[in-house]
């Protein structure tokens, strides 16, 4: 058995201009100072990262990699939330997601896309000059605007939007295969890939390929109800990576899944901070140890009441107190007989 790494944490929702947040060395102290022994790098924050030298360089990676552990914390992994977002988008949304693509290529739907293809094989190279074994991402959508469609939809729309998705991935699964790093994505209402169906549908387009793998996030599953502990039952061999960020879901006569229109503090569904939610976090943890989860507990901080310096002072130890360090003998092992193969049949009456 094996006992998973942690705490950690993404450093997406903190990142920005002001210290300690704006430079790779302060906010590794930072994170260090509350406690976290790992961080996850977004990829896309040049503040932190400079994605392009990471895949040419890997005495630059090395020094990214010591500029970490000189503060007390080691690098997880990347992500590429944003740019992974980019590979797939479908024309409702153009405008909006226009903000996470380089300047330059802003309002040309194919030039983004071409970008956001060559990021992700910059984040692969990368990944190999840091010797990372996972990755995290989003996979982006083509067909979820017709998730609850009204009219119903045409035939074979949902398929062919899974077939040009996955087209689009392959070639990207395969340069990370080459990097020997799996790609977790993030299972996400916004995605084409939203639940384990979802993922069925891409996975069997994509061959059940290697690489294409799951960064498992239970709060995404408690706000759609879905039942994320079968959800580890089944997909624990694909499961990679893994956000620790609590939900809660309390439906009213006015609202219930569907309340994405209210103010997040507003809505039935929401995101909270770790413990304060209804997750059970540690029937989680013991479903991962009982499947030898190895990787990262990160943690996602998202919430809509608590500041983010009290999450993350928070999370660290929530974590910490979660990790199951698994036992290397049965708990019943005092009571052994030492019993052979003859005693054994002896004691069958064989």
């Amino acid at each position: 058995m094996k006992t998973m790494k942690g705490p950690a944490i993404f450093l997406a929702q903190f990142g920005g201009d002001e210290p300690p947040f704006n430079s790779l060395k302060s906010v590794s102290e930072w994170a260090a100072g509350h406690g976290y022994k790992g961080i996850q790098l977004p990829s896309w924050d040049g503040n932190l990262i400079d994605l392009a030298k990471a895949a040419d360089s890997k005495t630059y990676c090395d020094e990214l990699i010591g500029t970490c552990r000189e503060a007390g914390v080691e690098i997880t992994d990347l992500s590429t939330h944003l740019q992974g977002q980019l590979v797939a988008v479908h024309p409702a949304y153009d405008e909006a997601f226009d903000g996470f693509a380089a300047p330059e290529v802003r309002g040309n739907p194919k030039a983004r896309q071409e970008w956001a293809v060559d990021q992700m094989m910059m984040a692969a190279k990368a990944s190999a000059n840091m010797g990372f074994k996972s990755h995290v991402s989003f996979p982006g959508a083509l067909a979820f605007p017709y998730l609850y469609p009204w009219p119903q939809r045409p035939a074979g729309l949902i398929e062919t939007a899974f077939d040009e998705l996955a087209k689009r991935w392959r070639p990207i699964l395969d340069a990370f295969d080459e990097a020997d790093c799996d790609v977790g994505y993030e299972i996400h209402p916004g995605e084409d890939i939203f639940d384990g169906t979802t993922f069925e549908m891409f996975l069997e387009r994509l061959d059940n390929h290697p690489r294409c793998q799951i960064n498992y996030d239970p709060s995404h599953f408690l706000l759609q109800q879905l039942d994320y502990l079968d959800f580890i039952d089944i997909y624990h061999e694909r499961i990679c990576a893994f956000h620790v960020k609590d939900a809660e879901f309390n439906p009213t006569g006015r609202q219930g899944v569907y309340s994405g229109y209210a103010p997040w503090v507003e809505r039935a569904a929401r995101f909270r901070s770790l413990g304060d939610g209804q997750v059970d976090f540690p029937a989680i943890f013991s479903k991962l140890a009982q499947y030898d989860y190895d990787s990262w507990a990160v943690i996602e901080w998202e919430c809509a009441l608590k500041h983010p310096e009290q999450g993350a002072a928070e999370g660290a130890p929530f974590i910490e107190a979660h990790i199951i360090q698994v036992t290397d003998k049965a708990f019943d092992d005092f009571a052994d007989g030492g019993t052979d193969e003859a005693a054994n049949r002896r004691m069958l009456g064989i």
